[in-house]
């Protein structure tokens, strides 16, 4: 499909054209078919651009939601009660908040399609394999903060959201034939009410390459540059990297340049728009490097949560043990059900309750996966996923290390 059957609809940039488009929309029927775009890689933000919406006797709308002012909230109103069907709702779900749309009711297509077990659940392998039909693709990436709009990349837009209701459709019968419905209402109303991550603890520390330094002091300057670098990526709102790679940062850090000329002459540095920014960079260079040693962040983040899974082995091997009675059990749960590990119950949480298991009862049975239940419950699961992991789960705490061999 190359372009949407009834060609691609003109775009709304004016905000005295949205209580029209609102009116149209709520006078459809059925689902609505949303999809948003950013400028991910681009931009610090992560703001909608573009938002595109479908619905059965509207039709299709394309709006600039920058044009009209930043507040879409007049088609939010025009839709509730209405069932929103999005791909990947979690990427899209917080710009869309920002310009004032909320769904009171959530299908998620690409979800859906992990539960029910498709190889491949990125929208144009999901319509092909459900609907036959191949979309045109290759604009996702793009820069949607540009200005104008390419007509290529609007109706690539337009056909994001041209087959949305039917694969919605497709996708639904799968759900109901394999009883995974419930399962998928759960999911989705989870996803729909899921309040924002809170912010990462030393978010410095997924600087790519990091591995690579070791020393405190080392780590001082990568901090350091990185927060630098992140507050003026938020002033210009442009994507961090683009300013200065990581791949930089972690290269100053370990080079440890003398001063600013030495500074600008490694690679990278010595580009026209860092030899600008040459102050900057080495400024953040220098108050590292006068911190006290009290000062420096420790050689390793502070753990939120269990240790790594594979220094379970010597930390504790009761919970070794209890985590690959666990893997097990699910892998094999995966296999019967058709839906992947990680939609059944999150790997984070399978940890996190191997490590710190709820007492459980004296003998085995019931009792067990009740105890089990709730304490999934209190993790953060959707019930369905309590109530089919946990007669496994509460058998896989019970599991003890392999005795080890005295020496003779």
């Amino acid at each position: 499909m190359l372009e949407p059957a009834e060609g691609v609809p003109p775009l709304i940039e004016d905000a005295a054209a949205l209580p029209d488009a609102a009116a149209r929309l709520a006078a459809g029927s059925g689902p609505v078919a949303v999809d948003a775009e950013r400028a991910s890689g681009y931009r610090y933000s992560a703001r909608a651009y573009l938002v595109q919406l479908r619905r059965e006797g509207a039709g299709s709308f394309l709006v600039d939601p920058i044009a009209c002012g930043g507040d879409l909230s007049v088609l939010g109103d025009a839709l509730r009660g209405v069932e929103w069907v999005l791909h990947a709702a979690s990427q899209d779900l917080a710009c869309l908040a920002e310009v004032g749309m909320r769904p009171d009711s959530l299908f998620d297509t690409e979800l859906a399609g992990r539960l029910v077990g498709y190889p491949r659940v990125g929208l144009g392998p999901l319509t092909e394999h459900l609907l036959g039909v191949r979309l045109q693709k290759g604009h996702g990436a793009a820069d949607w903060s540009r200005r104008p709009l390419p007509d290529d990349w609007l109706t690539y837009a337009a056909l994001d959201v041209e087959l949305l209701i039917e694969l919605r459709d497709a996708v639904a019968a799968d759900l109901e034939r394999q009883d995974k419905t419930v399962w998928a209402e759960q999911e989705f109303e989870a996803v729909r009410l899921a309040p924002p991550p809170p912010p990462r603890a030393e978010p410095w520390r997924r600087t790519s390459g990091m591995h690579k330094v070791r020393r405190p002091a080392q780590l001082a300057v990568v901090r350091e540059l990185w927060e630098s670098r992140d507050e003026l990526a938020a002033a210009r709102d442009v994507a961090p990297g683009r300013l200065l790679p990581d791949a930089a940062i972690v290269d100053a850090a370990l080079r440890e340049p003398a001063g600013r000329e030495e500074l600008i002459a490694m690679p990278v540095f010595r580009g026209r728009a860092q030899r600008r920014l040459g102050d900057r960079w080495w400024s953040a260079i220098a108050r590292a490097r006068a911190l006290d040693r009290t000062q420096w962040p420790a050689a390793a983040a502070q753990p939120d949560g269990p240790p790594p899974a594979h220094r379970w082995g010597d930390k504790d091997p009761a919970a070794a043990a209890r985590l690959a009675a666990a893997r097990a059990a699910l892998a094999g749960l995966s296999e019967r059900t058709g839906t992947p590990v990680e939609n059944l119950v999150t790997p984070d949480l399978v940890r996190r309750l191997c490590w710190s298991p709820p007492e459980l009862p004296d003998a085995a049975g019931t009792a067990d996966a009740g105890t089990v239940a709730a304490a999934l419950a209190d993790l953060g699961a959707r019930p369905w996923q309590a109530e089919l992991a946990a007669p496994l789960l509460a058998e896989a705490l019970r599991a003890q290390p392999a005795p080890v061999d005295e020496p003779s």
